[in-house]
């Protein structure tokens, strides 16, 4: 388990230690309520350190990439990023990764428990090109804050915040601290990374508190997640998926042309949809446990991959994520599973957006 650049700091914070994607991070800091109520309607900071980054060197590095992942690496103009999946030969989903123009470098940001695996298979498909591969994740950690003043907050500790896309960085100082400075993809909710030194981080991190960013934990984290309707890796996507069935869309390019596991990919396209796709559930009652099958009329439709009480307005919101086929997928189609009542909802869950 690594323990992140943050790691005393959040202790010191009365942090809840635990292992989040392959790192030790802050679980919680005592009120999961308040932490997501932060992420969500004022600002929410939290710790980054279980993303790895991978750094791409060599002339070849852009047509390499772009042959290995399932968005277009090609065309990706210089400070902007993109998600892809890392397919397998019969386009199953090995990880799932952001991919970032450097100018003079690619980057590849994941999860810390996915690196092992991606550094092996781009070491495996690196024969005559010239590409090297870094694990830089000691040289480079990060920081998140998400939440509709989460702009005020980086503005009022001194950064000159720029207009951002989706997935666009920037490179700036603060305090005579270099950092780069990312927009996240997260439709439902502002939120922006910092990447930097670990010898910086904590200094940082106590800037944004002071401010007033609340700190927050991967559980408050974990439901953002689940409310925004995002699949986590190891969890909602697993190897045995197939990239349409995650109806992750964004991670897609059917122009760029080949790419590992890209056959697979493009005949799903041209035959029409895959039999089961991901989807959000309302619940009624008690949570249905991961894993378990969803069934229609004494029929298997279905699985649970998450579920979790978002807290809301008026109490909490029962949601679960997971796989249905497509002929289940009808609005107001009472299911089950393991008991739990479920019904198709759309995500992301809006109610848990009001406070």
């Amino acid at each position: 388990m690594t323990a992140t650049a943050l790691h005393d700091t959040l202790a010191s914070a009365s942090a809840h230690l635990a292992e989040y994607s392959g790192a030790a991070t802050a679980a919680d800091f005592g009120d999961i309520r308040a932490e997501f109520r932060a992420l969500v309607s004022g600002a929410g900071v939290y710790d980054l350190g279980w993303r790895a980054k991978i750094v791409l060197k060599g002339n070849d590095r852009v047509r390499w990439l772009n042959g290995m992942v399932t968005n277009n690496i090609r065309d990706l103009a210089a400070g902007h990023g993109v998600y892809a999946f890392l397919l397998n030969p019969q386009g199953r989903i090995l990880a799932d990764l952001y991919a970032y123009n450097r100018g003079d470098s690619l980057l590849v940001d994941t999860d810390q428990s996915q690196v092992e695996k991606v550094l092996a298979t781009f070491d495996h498909f690196i024969i005559m090109d010239d590409v090297e591969v870094a694990n830089a994740s000691d040289q480079l950690t990060a920081i998140g804050i998400s939440g509709p003043r989460a702009g005020d907050v980086l503005t009022s500790i001194g950064i000159d915040l720029p207009d951002l896309a989706s997935r666009q960085l920037v490179d700036l100082t603060w305090q005579a601290v270099s950092f780069i400075l990312v927009r996240g993809d997260n439709a439902s909710v502002e939120s922006f990374e910092l990447w930097l030194s670990p010898a910086n981080v904590s200094t940082l991190w106590q800037a944004l508190v002071k401010a007033g960013a609340n700190a927050v934990g991967t559980a408050a984290l974990d439901l953002l997640r689940v409310a925004s309707g995002i699949p986590r890796y190891g969890q909602d996507i697993r190897e045995r998926d197939l990239p349409q069935e995650t109806e992750q869309q964004r991670a897609l390019n059917f122009t760029k042309g080949c790419y590992i596991g890209q056959e697979i990919v493009e005949r799903i396209r041209s035959r029409g949809n895959v039999h089961r796709k991901f989807t959000g559930f309302a619940v009624e009652g008690s949570l249905p446990t991961l894993g378990a099958k969803i069934q229609a009329d004494g029929k298997e439709l279905g699985e649970i991959t998450s579920a979790a009480l978002l807290p809301a307005a008026d109490g909490v919101l029962p949601v679960a994520l997971g796989y249905i086929r497509r002929e289940g997928a009808l609005p107001g189609k009472p299911l089950d599973a393991a008991g739990a009542k479920l019904r198709i909802a759309d995500i992301p869950f809006d109610g848990a957006f009001k406070h």
